[in-house]
């Protein structure tokens, strides 16, 4: 469902690494009503993702080699910045959220002046899926590492279904040109953005787990190494060996 927006440039982002297959699905399911542009950010793909996305009427932005999800996004980012964009959207590209869920995320920025919008399959509303255990455990267990060292309770953390009030980044204090943040950007900006006082809100999501679907089928997050990096901006920053 659409709603009127005269006012606020959206733009959404999706990086994507080997979504052959996939891509499309989630492009075509993208309210164009609702939304400006959207830009896929081809993080090194070795098949046919980027040219699955071209024919579809989208921008691709290329990335020679693969050089991280934290990195595709920065590039969507800088994107955004240099076209005057206002409101960044960016969920992923191997169809486990939803698009046509879009306007949960953007509607408290333009009509409630939110920052930052977490999407969340945990609260009510929200749909989790069938969800390795392992999976499950690790999402509930950073997002209450976050509410310690921020002070926020946020129940996803790790649900890569966000959208950002563009003008975050002429924050000074929120640097995502960091060499580390190769891997780990987008939780980088969720523990800046609460720890610097945004206004921020979490809206239901549905997160799909495909039944029959080996794990590594639909995510190219590693458990443990995955983890790790995921865990990094959370002990440099609460330690204060990174800003």
């Amino acid at each position: 469902m659409s709603f009127e927006n005269p006012q606020s440039k959206i733009l959404v982002l999706i990086p994507v690494f080997n979504e052959d297959g996939k891509i499309l699905k989630v492009v075509k399911k993208i309210p164009r009503d609702s939304v400006d542009q959207i830009v896929v950010i081809n993080d090194g793909s070795t098949d046919s993702t980027p040219f699955d996305a071209i024919g579809e009427g989208v921008k691709v932005l290329n990335h020679d080699i693969r050089r991280g999800i934290g990195a595709a996004i920065r590039t969507g980012i800088e994107y955004a910045i240099a076209n005057n964009y206002d409101i960044i959207v960016i969920l992923a590209g191997n169809d486990k959220d939803d698009p046509t869920q879009i306007n949960r995320l953007v509607e408290p920025i333009v009509k409630d002046n939110f920052d930052y919008v977490q999407g969340s399959r945990y609260i009510k509303g929200g749909i989790s899926g069938k969800m390795p255990l392992h999976r499950l455990i690790f999402t509930k267990g950073y997002s209450f590492l976050i509410r310690l060292c921020t002070n926020c309770i946020i129940t996803d953390g790790t649900n890569g279904f966000r959208a950002y009030r563009r003008v975050i980044f002429d924050d000074k204090r929120i640097n995502i040109w960091q060499d580390w943040l190769s891997q780990s950007l987008e939780y980088y900006l969720s523990i800046k953005v609460l720890k610097l006082g945004y206004k921020i809100k979490e809206v239901p999501v549905t997160k799909i787990y495909p039944t029959g679907v080996s794990y590594k089928a639909y995510t190219k997050v590693k458990p443990f190494y995955g983890w790790i990096e995921r865990l990094k901006p959370i002990i440099y920053l609460t330690l204060g060996i990174k800003k």
